[in-house]
């Protein structure tokens, strides 16, 4: 699934935790590139763009040896660190891209500077974002959250789920949101006899038919609920709308706030990314493994 992985990284701890997050989820013998941009200046600056270049040269070499594997670094030119990585993803083929956030913020959580939400936003591959300090992290890759509501999206993402798991024997977890019904803000009565426990019982009917993984749909608010599930996992993969014939990964709203707010790392699957069907072997062997 992730056979070509391009890492953001820029000397910092962001890029030494999204090394690490990229070591977790490439498969086996993938290619992972290790990469460094440096912006095109458009007004005279004091060090030319020769000697960025070898700045950057430098530090990905010093930064090397974290990734343990044979990893390609690139130093590329663009006119922003975004920009930069999507335009190298694309003429790679990369299947994911792989960013740090900035720093951590007064109450714990992961807070994500201009460039790594830039570089999430219209990205050409799947993203995933390492949260603050995840180089640090021992554990094994043991718990897969996904956040499922049945659209293509999250089918998507929870294949992505199942095909990780085949590989690294980790636990499923599909979670599902059932919101307040819109008749409770226009006025419209609801129909007869349906009511939020009916509308509860009808997610969770629809969750069990979703075999291999453990199923949870509860009533709530999307976005707090999935951070608190970001708490119980150690991946939170989630599916994102895609739009034009490159199916570049858009932010949703809900995408948006997990961004900003989960405690766990974050695998957002665009619309056109690849990932196993229901009936692959990949699929098929992650079942297998959580009856």
């Amino acid at each position: 699934m992730f056979e070509r992985v391009l890492v953001g990284v820029d000397g910092r701890q962001g890029g030494r935790d999204a090394i690490a997050l990229a070591r977790r989820l490439a498969d086996p013998g993938a290619t992972l590139t290790l990469a460094n941009v440096c912006e095109r200046m458009y007004v005279p600056a004091r060090t030319g763009p020769g000697e960025n270049r070898e700045a950057a040269e430098r530090m990905l070499a010093a930064e090397a040896p974290s990734s343990e594997a044979g990893a390609e670094l690139v130093v590329v030119e663009s006119t922003s660190p975004a920009r930069g990585l999507h335009e190298l993803a694309e003429d790679s083929d990369t299947d994911l891209l792989v960013l740090g956030s900035c720093h951590r913020g007064a109450l714990g959580r992961a807070t994500l500077g201009d460039d790594t939400r830039a570089g999430v936003n219209g990205a050409p591959c799947a993203v995933a974002v390492a949260p603050h300090g995840y180089a640090a992290v021992t554990r094994p890759l043991a718990s897969i959250g996904v956040a499922y509501n049945g659209t293509p999206e999250s089918e998507r993402a929870l294949a992505a789920a199942r095909e990780l798991a085949a590989r690294t024997s980790a636990r499923i977890t599909a979670l599902r949101i059932v919101t307040p019904p819109s008749y409770l803000y226009t006025g419209i009565l609801p129909p007869a006899g349906v009511g939020t426990d009916e509308l509860v019982d009808a997610a969770e009917a629809q969750m069990d038919a979703l075999e291999g993984i453990e199923t949870e749909a509860r009533y709530g608010a999307i976005d707090p609920d999935l951070e608190q599930f970001s708490k119980e996992v150690d991946l939170l993969a989630l599916g994102s709308r895609g739009y034009g014939p490159a199916m570049r990964l858009i932010e949703g709203s809900t995408s948006r706030y997990l961004l900003r707010h989960s405690r766990a790392p974050l695998l957002v699957l665009p619309r056109g990314a690849r990932s196993p069907t229901p009936d692959s072997p990949e699929a098929a062997a992650a079942s297998s493994r959580h009856p």
